[in-house]
C-alpha cells in the first residue's frame, strides 16, 4: 500500500469514518516503516519479528535527538517540530511529511477526552510565533482565531485574560502549560476569577528549564482557588514532540489514557515485557498516527499499570531498556 493511501485510512480512521483495529493498524504502520526507513529496519532486525503490537520494536526517545527518523524521503519533509532542550542535551527533532495524521490525531484525540465543543482560550502561544513547537501547533488548531491566545510576543496577557472571562458567557476550557498557570495565579495574588459555570481547564509539561516545582496536588489546588475548579475539572495532556498523539487524565491521582489508535505500554527495564496490573515499570508508547517517523517510543517515564491507561510517576533516565538502548546505538553506528 502507498503511503498517501495509508495515510488516507488512519485519518479516517482516527475520525470515526472509517473502520479499524488497533493491533493490526500498528502492524501495518509497523511494516510500511521498515520497509520505508532501512536504518529502523536494521533496528528491528535484532528484535524477533513482531507478529503483536506489544513485540513492535520500541525506539528509545533519545534517538531523536541522535538522528533523523524520517519514514520519507528527506527532501519531501513539509514540517520539522523540536523538543525544548531544556535537559542540556540538545534538542531532538520529529520531521513530517504532512501534517494530516497529527491535526487528526489531535483534534480528535480533544473531543474524546470531552473539551469537544468548548471554546478554547489558550496559555500557550500561537504557531506563527512559535514555529518549531508542536504545542503551539495542536493549540493553533484546537483554537478558534488570534483572540483565544494570552502569551504574545513572549509577553503573558493576563488582564486581557480576565477581561475574556467576564464579556464570554458560555462554558471554555482554559489549556496552558502549567508553568504558565503557576505564573498567573502567581499574579493573581489573593484574587479570584470567576470561570463561566460548567468550564474546564488543561494543564500540560511541567516546569522544564526553571528551578520551580510544586506537586500536582498543590497545583490543582490553586485551580481550586483561583478559579473555583475542582479537581475533576482539570486535565493533564500528556504528550511529546516525538509524537503525533496526546493521553488524557482528569483529577489527581487518575491514569492517563489514549486515544483507540495510541497506547501506553508500562514494561519491565530489563526484560522490555509488559507489567502486571499495578506494577511500576518504564513506559513505551505506540501510536498509529506517527506514520512518518516510528510508530513506537520507549521514553524514559516512570508509570504504574492501571488497566488500559498507566500513572504517571515521572522521569528516570536511567531506566531505558538495556536492549532496546544497545540496539539504538547500534543503529545509530551503521547510520554514521
Amino acid at each position: 500500500m502507498s503511503a498517501p493511501d495509508l495515510e488516507s485510512r488512519l485519518v479516517n480512521w482516527i475520525a470515526g469514518t472509517g473502520d479499524g483495529d488497533f493491533g493490526r493498524m500498528m502492524l501495518e504502520v509497523h511494516a510500511f516503516q521498515r520497509a520505508a526507513n532501512p536504518a529502523y529496519d536494521r533496528y528491528c532486525a535484532l528484535f524477533p519479528a513482531a507478529t503483536d503490537w506489544r513485540e513492535i520494536p520500541a525506539l528509545p526517545q533519545r534517538t531523536f535527538k541522535e538522528a533523523a527518523i524520517r519514514s520519507f524521503p528527506a527532501h519531501e519533509t513539509m514540517r520539522t517540530f523540536r523538543t525544548s532542550g531544556t535537559t542540556g542535551e540538545g534538542y531532538g527533532e520529529h520531521h513530517f511529511r504532512t501534517l494530516r495524521l497529527y491535526e487528526a490525531a489531535a483534534r480528535r484525540g480533544w473531543e474524546l477526552a470531552g473539551y469537544g465543543g468548548y471554546q478554547v482560550l489558550s496559555l500557550i502561544a500561537a504557531a506563527p510565533e512559535a514555529p518549531f513547537s508542536s504545542l503551539s501547533q495542536m493549540a493553533s488548531w484546537l483554537c478558534d482565531g488570534n483572540s483565544a491566545f494570552f502569551v504574545r510576543r513572549g509577553q503573558a496577557r493576563w488582564k486581557e485574560l480576565a477581561e475574556n472571562l467576564r464579556r464570554t458567557p458560555e462554558p471554555v476550557v482554559l489549556f496552558g502549560t502549567a508553568l504558565a498557570f503557576l505564573d498567573w495565579f502567581e499574579n493573581l495574588g489573593n484574587a479570584e476569577v470567576a470561570l463561566p459555570p460548567g468550564s474546564l481547564a488543561v494543564e500540560t509539561g511541567g516546569y522544564k528549564g526553571t528551578r520551580r516545582e510544586l506537586p500536582k496536588a498543590d497545583l490543582y489546588a490553586r485551580f481550586t482557588r483561583h478559579l473555583g475548579l475542582p479537581a475533576d475539572a482539570i486535565g493533564n495532556e500528556y504528550g511529546m514532540t516525538e509524537l503525533s498523539s496526546q493521553f488524557y487524565s482528569r483529577g489527581v491521582g487518575t491514569p492517563h489514557h489514549g486515544p483507540p489508535w495510541a497506547q501506553g505500554l508500562v514494561v519491565d527495564p530489563a526484560t522490555g515485557r509488559e507489567v502486571a496490573e499495578g506494577e511500576t515499570g518504564v513506559l513505551r508508547l505506540l501510536d498509529a498516527a506517527n506514520l512518518w517517523s516510528v510508530a513506537a517510543v520507549q521514553t524514559q517515564d516512570l508509570a504504574i499499570k492501571r488497566g488500559d491507561g498507566f500513572e504517571l510517576l515521572g522521569r528516570d533516565p536511567a531506566a531505558l531498556p538495556r536492549g532496546c538502548s544497545r540496539a539504538a546505538d547500534e543503529m545509530l553506528q551503521a547510520r554514521a
